[in-house]
């Protein structure tokens, strides 16, 4: 496991520094496991002043949406101070809570939208931003698509990151076929998704899918970014994850570092994916990071 102060380790830094002290910064998914269990539903680090303003370097702010059965706690205890320490303006949300569970993205997609709509727009209210960036995992990058094209989110958002994302449905390893026959029963699917209604969606074969119709051509004016795993067990198969457009730049972390062997849970917590994040968001700045050893859940070594 490795903690890290941004800017000062492997090459993870862009843009100007601040003057505040910047915030410590840990690359291994059970940081957000640990923040989550004695902290359930704060804020992570570095997120959600409502005071910030942002700077000429960096006029967006950065809306961060977590993924299936996450918070914002859980999610972003890397890229939130990471992100802070390096100037952004930073937001985060836990959205698509149900009535029995404590966690998110488990309302349907529609309804998920919604609540980051409404949350993109009262931190451009609070901000005074014309745009924000977006930066999801799993299927939070998945939910801002329903937001372009239904609830007229294109205009608002200026980039768009996800981390292994599922933009044409995940097979669940072969799975998905026999999960929506299930969903499908008398008895069984209504139970199942009246507590997670977004269960199904996330399929591919789908109907939800075929609705979602996520391509970068329904937001010529958004940059896209995809950043994916080859040592993916969720959005299967990781290819899932491409879309094609000259505004999108897919990024496949083997492809770029052979040592990195990140898995589905450990993408928001990478430090190398946490470089192309700045990249994306800081093109002007961007630095190729130093290659490194990546384990899953566990981190760099």
């Amino acid at each position: 496991m490795c903690t890290a102060v941004a800017g000062l380790a492997i090459g993870v830094g862009a843009g100007p520094s601040t003057a505040k002290d910047p915030l410590p910064v840990p690359y291994s998914y059970f940081a957000g496991v640990s923040a989550q269990l004695t902290d359930p539903g704060a804020a992570p680090p570095g997120s959600n002043d409502w005071t910030c303003e942002p700077s000429a370097a960096h006029p967006n702010p950065v809306v961060l949406v977590h993924g299936f059965l996450g918070t914002m706690t859980s999610a972003w205890q890397t890229l939130s101070p990471l992100l802070s320490n390096n100037g952004f303006c930073v937001f985060a949300l836990t959205y698509g809570v149900t009535a029995t569970s404590q966690v998110g993205a488990m309302a349907p997609i529609e309804r998920s939208a919604a609540e980051v709509g409404q949350f993109v727009d009262r931190v451009r209210s609070a901000t005074g931003a014309d745009q924000v960036d977006l930066v999801g995992h799993s299927i939070g990058a998945t939910v801002p698509f329903y937001y372009y094209n239904y609830l007229g989110g294109a205009s608002k958002v200026r980039h768009h990151v996800g981390l292994a994302p599922w933009y044409r449905g995940t097979t669940q390893l072969g799975a998905a076929p026999t999960l929506l026959a299930l969903m499908g029963m008398p008895g069984i699917g209504p139970a199942v998704l009246e507590q997670c209604g977004s269960c199904n969606q996330a399929l591919v074969g789908s109907p939800f899918i075929e609705v979602l119709n996520a391509n970068a051509a329904v937001a010529p004016n958004i940059s896209f970014t995809n950043i994916m795993t080859r040592n993916e067990e969720i959005a299967t198969p990781y290819t899932t994850g491409y879309l094609d457009g000259p505004n999108v730049t897919n990024i496949v972390v083997q492809e770029r570092c052979s040592l990195d062997n990140t898995d589905h849970f450990q993408m928001p917590y990478d430090p190398i994916v946490a470089q192309y994040v700045l990249n994306a968001l800081d093109p002007a700045h961007a630095i190729e990071p130093q290659c490194r050893p990546v384990l899953p859940f566990v981190g760099a070594i």
